[in-house]
């Protein structure tokens, strides 16, 4: 049996290390990301410095979103994170 090796030209290399770059970041993007942190109308309340009455009435008007399981009230943190805006 025979081997034979075969060289193969730069250009082909090259572009078979980019996509293995490529494999890789996208390997990265697609990992598990973390489970999103809940926080309590407390919490929230505390977390903005603002009265739990505030909470209630930004959920109320669709600043804050809210989230239930039974009679529990829950926010995700990056929700209100990002319901923060710039002036």
């Amino acid at each position: 049996m025979n081997v034979i090796q075969i060289d193969l030209p730069d250009c082909v290399k090259n572009d078979i290390e980019r996509i293995k770059f490529k494999l890789g970041e996208l390997q990265k993007n697609l990992q598990p990301k973390d489970p999103p942190e809940y926080l309590t109308r407390t919490e929230v309340s505390e977390m903005l410095k603002i009265d739990i009455s505030t909470v209630h009435n930004w959920t109320k008007r669709g600043i804050l979103k809210a989230h239930s399981i039974g009679s529990r009230i829950y926010y995700k943190r990056s929700q209100v994170e990002s319901a923060i805006v710039e002036l």
